[in-house]
């Protein structure tokens, strides 16, 4: 019985993938529909938590953009890249890194993967070596951030004093060393540009040949008054949630009771309530002293895929998080013995199932508590974490679609097998080494 489930649970997931946007998360609802009427589940709680800190990280770096604070931000990135275009294989990504994780969301890239494009080909070095781990870095700076809604979401399930801090002290430094392994593994990906087959094609086109010739430095667009105030407004709830993830002592402490989103048993704020309330202090903030208006937040694109993710999180986790407790003794029965003594092959299985999902915070939802019922320690959960980002495997993410958009020179693609695309290597060797040093650091910290 148990494979009919499981088959019906991965099918509800591949068919909601393909359809994009709220796919996910509609085709979740079915899912659990069939699992509570045909097969008699009890559902579990809905994921409450992590929609409610979607929402509010959301917001918050949705009125960072319409204040004009991502803006400036991409200026900055911009400027680093051009400075030193000969190195643009090793600079662009972490610049990218960096970026992302200051500003918890992936979304950034689309406005610097034109750059890095046009950057790399005026150089004449292959576009597709910069562009893909630029991705790949776009994704795992999200397991680590405290702006992200997957790392909040790993810090309430493991739910320990100075967890942020732990997952931070971890995934930040695995994943630099990671993305550097993976910068190499692309260093002399494919031919050269010049030797390029399709380039050479495309460069017998004159118009094409002008433009890929020409000066392309950008034209500076006038940033809005208050982008810089509302970017270290934004930087200041960073430092005050790692400074709360940190020393939970120095919040307010409540009488013990029973538990919810906002209190603990023991009466301290739990996290998701922490982060809320910072982030979207936060957010007020930037509208009061920039003047950014309500009108300008609920347009920017930031806020308009948050109803995407929520949905997508409410239906594809509370059907999975009803199939994993229905099925909790045979799960443990049949991974328990090979997990506890080999924790990292519990990797292998967030890997699989992050690459079906499409988000990293549904995959941390979804199956970090199994890891914890599978007796794995905290330290075992941090460094397996980068392996949520495996939504590069299919090639259907946005960051990855738009990457081979922007690559002119068509050197960025999707192979003749799918699965065999730019993105591939540079993904697998930054994920891979992220997590075999996340277990050295654990072992020594944790």
């Amino acid at each position: 019985m148990i494979w009919i489930e499981f088959m019906i649970l991965i099918g509800m997931i591949l068919i909601g993938s393909q359809m994009k946007g709220i796919g996910l998360g509609v085709m979740g609802m079915l899912g659990l529909l069939i699992f509570i009427l045909v097969f008699k589940m009890k559902p579990t709680d809905p994921p409450l938590d992590v929609m409610l800190i979607i929402m509010a990280i959301v917001t918050t770096a949705a009125t960072l953009q319409a204040s004009g604070g991502l803006d400036y931000l991409v200026r900055l990135a911009e400027r680093i890249i051009r400075s030193n275009p000969s190195n643009i294989t090793f600079i662009a990504p972490f610049t990218v890194y960096f970026l992302c994780l200051f500003a918890g969301t992936a979304h950034i890239v689309y406005s610097l993967l034109p750059i890095i494009a046009e950057v790399s080909a005026k150089k004449r070095i292959r576009p597709e070596r910069p562009l893909s781990i630029s991705v790949i870095a776009s994704h795992v700076a999200l397991t680590g951030s405290p702006m992200s809604a997957a790392t909040a979401a790993l810090v309430v399930i493991l739910g320990t004093q100075g967890a942020l801090v732990n997952i931070m002290m971890i995934c930040i430094p695995a994943c630099i060393i990671g993305l550097l392994l993976g910068c190499f593994s692309v260093f002399k990906k494919g031919v050269e540009l010049n030797d390029d087959a399709v380039f050479i094609e495309k460069m017998k086109d004159p118009e094409f040949a002008n433009t890929i010739n020409s000066a392309i430095e950008g034209k500076e667009t006038e940033l809005k008054s208050g982008a810089k105030t509302a970017v270290l407004i934004f930087a200041c709830a960073i430092v005050l949630i790692v400074i709360a993830g940190a020393f939970p002592s120095i919040l307010p402490h409540f009488e013990a009771g029973e538990k919810s989103i906002a209190v603990n048993a023991d009466g301290s704020l739990t996290m998701v309530a922490v982060i809320s309330v910072i982030t979207l202090t936060a957010s007020a903030a930037m509208m009061l002293i920039t003047k950014t208006s309500t009108t300008a937040v609920t347009k920017a694109s930031l806020f308009t895929s948050m109803a995407s993710a929520v949905v997508s999180v409410f239906g594809v986790v509370w059907m999975s998080s009803t199939f994993m407790r229905a099925n909790n003794d045979t799960i443990q029965h049949a991974l328990g013995e090979i997990v506890s003594q080999y924790p990292w092959t519990f990797a292998i299985a967030v890997f699989i199932m992050g690459a079906l999902m499409f988000s990293q915070a549904a995959t941390t939802k979804t199956m970090m508590p199994l890891g914890i019922a599978l007796g794995l320690p905290p330290s075992a959960l941090i460094a397996i974490f980068p392996t949520v980002n495996s939504d590069f495997v299919l090639p259907g993410y946005p960051t990855l679609l738009a990457a081979i958009n922007f690559d002119r020179t068509g050197s960025t693609k999707i192979g003749k097998f799918v699965i065999n695309h730019s993105f591939m290597i540079p993904g697998i060797v930054t994920i891979g080494s992220a997590v075999a040093i996340g277990f050295l650091i654990g072992s020594f910290l944790l």
